[in-house]
């Protein structure tokens, strides 16, 4: 089974992120664009896990979210990895703050003694919403950066659950379902 732990965000927040992301669409880049529905903050990617670690990985998820109180999510900011000018992923950004950085820590550290490696790279949360090709031509994205910097899009999402997520590979792309929601520690 494919999964990743996720923040998910509220439906009417997704359709106002794709609202918002409207002119990117519309400008004819060569992005294959992500439904609303799969739109969520990847807090980590575990790829293939068999059958009878799902549990483990539940257990650990929910003593994790269980520690960790709830927060709001500063989303704002369109842009693109790894450059403006020759993207693969373009995203909305989310704001760092220390109690996410915290939370993805601990799930990382806590995955590690199940044989899950930790991510080494910087932690740049996001929101991706389209994909590049790896074939297009320098110019393709001509006029990207200006028009990212442009958009205004500012909101903060209340984040009261950690989600274990299942991706399913298609030749359309992935969807998502949820395996299981682990409540944030109350106030």
């Amino acid at each position: 089974m494919r999964l990743f732990i996720a923040l998910n965000l509220p439906s009417s927040e997704r359709e106002r992120i794709h609202e918002a992301a409207a002119p990117l669409r519309d400008a004819g880049l060569p992005v294959r664009w992500l439904d609303p529905e799969s739109y969520h903050l990847t807090l980590k990617f575990l790829g293939g896990v068999r059958d009878e670690m799902v549990p483990r990985v539940e257990r650990v998820v929910e003593k994790v979210a269980a520690q960790t109180e709830r927060f709001s999510l500063g989303l704002g900011g369109f842009g693109a990895f790894p450059t403006i000018r020759r993207p693969r992923v373009i995203w909305l950004g989310a704001n760092p703050t220390p109690v996410l950085r915290c939370l993805k820590q601990d799930l990382e550290w806590a995955l590690t003694h199940h044989g899950f490696e930790r991510e080494t790279r910087a932690f740049h949360p996001h929101i991706t919403l389209g994909r590049a090709g790896q074939d297009e031509g320098a110019g393709a994205f001509r006029g990207l950066d200006e028009l990212a910097a442009s958009l205004d899009y500012q909101s903060s999402v209340p984040v009261r659950t950690v989600d274990l997520m299942r991706s399913q590979l298609s030749r359309t792309g992935a969807t998502y379902s949820l395996v299981r929601s682990s409540p944030l520690m109350e106030d």
